[in-house]
């Protein structure tokens, strides 16, 4: 399992996307490797690079990295290509510090997945990843030569969970933070959505779900690795039947226990979730994320959310490029995602204007509310262009009903009389997600979030809703709250809504398209899509089967967005109840533990959508 073992390579910030100049960190830095003692006595492995012409005249600010990715090349004579965020960074001075957090690669403990906040710690045996960043910095500040008092911490995905936990250790020291593609809550972001288990993440449970026995520079996972033996993910998705059929493969995998064994959110996944604990922040913070985030797009939205609502004072921004997961930290000339283009050089921009001038600001200049950064930095997607809001969701956002009509139409008035429509859904003929098989094994899905969606609507079991074509350009710039009014044959099912942008039949292709049998004509853009599996309607801690036949209320949010839809384009909703396997298929049928449903519990449904639901969105004016 080549695509596997990468992920080292991926996700290491040392190895991240290395670009040009590759001699430069061993030509300009010094190099040390180091175990730096932890209050509970475990010492974490740490690598620090400092700039060779620091001295007692010269001093650098320090940016640190917290990873669970391995800090790879190990050996002080080994340097990666590229060091820090960016290589433009590299190249301005930092004292660059990597770390191996606990219980991972070369550092000792034990490892566990999220780990739990202690708001009140009351021995040194009370450890989080608060906790140990503040003994990091704690050291770093006092033994590191030709430092200037003053550290900032970033991380892209799992990095950027330690980054957003670091916040909550409140070192004075700790000036910026930027946690990029955070994870905030597993049972919202990455492995599930809204509860509702990611299938496409079953290869990645290895990397997760087992513990090694001592330090290691040498990958211990991979024992547990899986050969599918066919490069059809459907396919052997599908062919795995119910989940209970993967013990063959995770039987001695504690994460993939853990998560079979809370379904609900519960004590389990409550304790791991970042969001409640912020209510004092100090250092100054700049979320990011991308809009085509297919792996954390709720973390860095709702965090800067809630550190903006609990901590009003604080210095705290967001930044949401046109980006897959990710890859704003490389430069790839021609932005684009799936087919779509987005422009030149976007990756250089957001590290050039806006990232690297947040850290110089805080941490090698007066480091006042001052920095020059507006309070968001957020690309419209449709009119593919940078916009800046003095806060966001914006101020100048109205709320917009849109109807599902039971025609086929999407309205922003209430039909006149009641009405439906229906579709069979069949757990064992699952819609795919995406038409592009190749994708289906990779560690996790990437493209599907921006793909042409016509290989779906034109499905029996996906309702289609449109509005007619648009006479003026309309900005979606804010958050989605789907309210619909169900009724389903079964008594259990998961409805997924996707926002599309429909282009006219006389867009043109744009010259870097992947795909040469994807046209742009009438193109089924996906702008945004969730999935809410009916029976968390009520709670996520106490699951509640449906009542055959009867009409049921389905609230649930979709993330926000930025996006004009174009004069000449039309907005469209899709309404589903399969997507797979990116999501695990709901049996229909109401069982306590939807992981250890079995085959006979998969029935064909019926599903109804009503005509008085409605799509809730914000509309800039």
């Amino acid at each position: 399992m080549k695509y596997l073992s990468l992920i080292i390579i991926l996700f290491s910030a040392s190895n991240l996307f290395a670009q040009s100049d590759a001699n430069y960190p061993k030509e300009n830095y010094t190099k040390k490797e180091i175990y730096i003692p932890m209050r509970d006595g475990t010492k974490l492995f740490t690598a620090i690079y400092t700039p060779k012409d620091a001295s007692s005249s010269k001093k650098y600010p320090m940016i640190m990295q917290r990873t669970c990715y391995s800090i790879a090349p190990y050996g002080e004579d080994k340097f990666p290509a590229r060091l820090g965020p960016s290589e433009l960074m590299m190249k301005e001075g930092y004292i660059v510090v990597m770390q191996d957090v606990r219980g991972r690669w070369k550092s000792e403990g034990t490892w566990t997945n999220m780990t739990p906040v202690i708001d009140n710690k009351k021995t040194k045996k009370d450890v989080d990843e608060g906790s140990d960043t503040y003994d990091t910095i704690d050291w770093l500040v006092k033994n590191v030569t030709n430092n200037n008092g003053k550290v900032g911490q970033w991380g892209i995905s799992y990095p950027g969970f330690y980054t957003a936990a670091g916040i909550l250790s409140n070192h004075p020291a700790l000036k910026a933070s930027s946690p990029q593609a955070p994870i905030s809550d597993f049972f919202f972001d990455d492995f599930h959505h809204n509860g509702s288990f990611l299938q496409s993440y079953f290869s990645t449970f290895p990397v997760f779900g087992v513990q090694k026995t001592d330090t290691t520079s040498k990958a211990w996972y991979n024992n547990q690795l899986i050969n599918p033996k066919t490069k059809d993910g459907y396919q052997f998705a599908l062919d795995l039947g119910p989940l209970t059929n993967a013990d063959k493969y995770y039987k001695n995998n504690f994460f993939w226990q853990e998560t079979v064994n809370h379904p609900n959110y519960d004590e389990f996944w409550q304790k791991r979730g970042l969001l409640k604990h912020y209510s004092t922040v100090k250092p100054a913070v700049m979320v990011v994320g991308g809009w085509y985030d297919a792996e954390d797009l709720s973390g860095p939205l709702n965090i800067y959310k809630t550190i903006e609502k609990k901590n009003p004072n604080a210095y705290n921004t967001i930044v949401m490029g046109p980006f897959g997961h990710g890859r704003w930290s490389r430069e790839t000339g021609h932005t684009m995602h799936s087919n779509v283009y987005f422009g030149d050089s976007i990756a250089t921009f957001y590290q050039k204007e806006i990232e690297s001038n947040f850290f110089n600001h805080f941490l090698k200049g007066n480091g006042d509310k001052n920095s020059g950064l507006p309070e968001a930095y957020m690309f419209d997607t449709g009119k593919k262009e940078w916009e800046t809001f003095a806060k966001w969701p914006a101020e100048k956002a109205s709320k917009q009903k849109l109807y599902l009509g039971s025609d086929g139409k999407l309205s922003m008035t209430a039909a006149a009389k009641a009405g439906s429509v229906n579709y069979i859904s069949d757990p064992l003929k699952p819609v795919p997600y995406t038409e592009d098989l190749t994708t289906t094994l990779g560690f996790t899905p990437h493209n599907y979030m921006s793909e042409d969606q016509r290989f779906a609507g034109r499905r029996p079991d996906v309702l289609v809703y449109q509005t007619d074509i648009l006479d003026n350009d309309i900005t979606l710039g804010g958050e989605i709250m789907s309210h619909l009014k169900i009724a389903t044959t079964g008594t259990d099912a998961d409805f997924i809504v996707k926002l599309i942008d429909v282009y006219p039949a006389d867009e043109p292709n744009n010259p870097y398209m992947p795909n040469k049998n994807i046209t742009l004509s009438n193109y089924w853009q996906m702008v945004r899509s969730e999935i809410m599996p009916a029976r968390f309607r009520n709670s996520f801690e106490k699951p509640e089967a449906l009542v055959a036949n009867q009409k049921t209320d389905v609230n649930f949010q979709l993330q926000d967005v930025l996006h004009t839809f174009k004069k000449g384009h039309r907005i469209m909703i899709q309404v589903q109840s399969t997507a797979f396997p990116l999501f695990a298929r709901n049996p229909q049928k109401f069982v306590d533990n939807p992981y250890k449903a079995t085959e006979a519990d998969y029935i064909k449904a019926t599903q109804t959508i009503f005509n008085d639901s409605f799509i809730e969105v914000d509309v800039i004016r």
